[in-house]
């Protein structure tokens, strides 16, 4: 009979908060890979594992995303996060509300707080502590933990994301768009978007893509038809359906299987209202190869 891991609840703890911080997998591995070789070599035992690994790996993600902070600085072009591909089966991650709290949109809006209001909103709008804990946790007073996360959420209040609760709906229209797209159907395409959607590209410098956001209907429409004929002109690729951040995608993969892409989809009102496709090899290179962190 096979021994379950003592760790993994702690583990899988751990990468959640690292990811919803950094918005990169292999930062959040390498944070929960540390918190995780700590927890272990307590000399002491550890009676509540989960909450010593979450002020860990909150701690460890708050340094690492103000070491990161400068690199992004001088990103070229579009800085998104790095895909996470989610079980579409049932789970934790298909509640709704967490989904939503793993897409890149939100990811996204987060990138403008700082590294310790970011902890904090984190700590209280998606897990859920109170704000003694979180004071704890981010070495703080509970009056400026307070402060921290109602200065955080006025931050992103105008721009936090809102999704279509209806995730049947939500895929059926991701459908529709994928068929529209392979056809190369203007019309088509440009009825599922909104008016005022926008589409973001990131290849890190290292790949073609959009430098600058891509607005409008029909802007958008004519790009997506124009580089998806444009691959297929430079070499073969499928498309498949996938469960990207919590949120219904797409996965672009060449014929030997590497993925060329992977495309996060908001849909908003009955309509698609954001497109970020990320194109940086080295973003996609986590999808290749399994993970210990998840």
């Amino acid at each position: 009979m096979a021994c379950s891991d003592p760790l993994s609840g702690p583990r899988q703890t751990a990468f959640a908060i690292a990811y919803r911080m950094l918005g990169t997998v292999a930062d959040a591995e390498d944070v929960t890979q540390e918190a995780t070789l700590r927890l272990s070599r307590q000399d002491a035992p550890v009676h509540n594992p989960e909450a010593w690994i979450t002020t860990v790996a909150t701690r460890l993600s708050i340094d690492a995303l103000r070491a990161a902070r400068t690199r992004r600085e001088s990103y070229s072009g579009p800085w998104l996060p790095e895909p996470l591909l989610t079980d579409p089966g049932p789970g934790p991650v298909d509640h709704a509300e967490l989904a939503d709290t793993l897409s890149q949109a939100l990811l996204v809006t987060l990138e403008r707080l700082t590294p310790v209001e970011r902890a904090a909103f984190l700590l209280r709008e998606v897990f859920d502590y109170d704000y003694p804990r979180i004071a704890e946790i981010i070495d703080r007073s509970e009056a400026n933990a307070r402060q921290l996360v109602v200065r955080a959420k006025k931050h992103i209040a105008a721009t936090r994301p809102r999704f279509d609760p209806d995730g049947a709906a939500r895929e059926a229209l991701v459908a529709r768009f994928t068929q529209a797209v392979e056809d190369g159907d203007l019309a088509a395409l440009e009825a599922l978007l909104a008016e005022d959607v926008v589409l973001w590209g990131d290849g890190g410098g290292q790949v073609v893509a959009a430098l600058i956001p891509v607005r409008g209907a029909a802007p958008v429409a004519r790009f997506l038809t124009f580089t998806t004929r444009r691959r297929r002109e430079w070499e073969p690729t499928c498309t498949e359906a996938a469960r990207v951040n919590g949120q219904p995608g797409q996965i672009v993969r060449r014929a030997d299987g590497t993925v060329y892409s992977v495309l996060a989809l908001d849909v908003c009102g009955g309509r698609i209202a954001a497109i970020r496709i990320v194109r940086n090899p080295d973003k996609l290179d986590h999808l290749a190869r399994p993970s210990a962190g998840r």
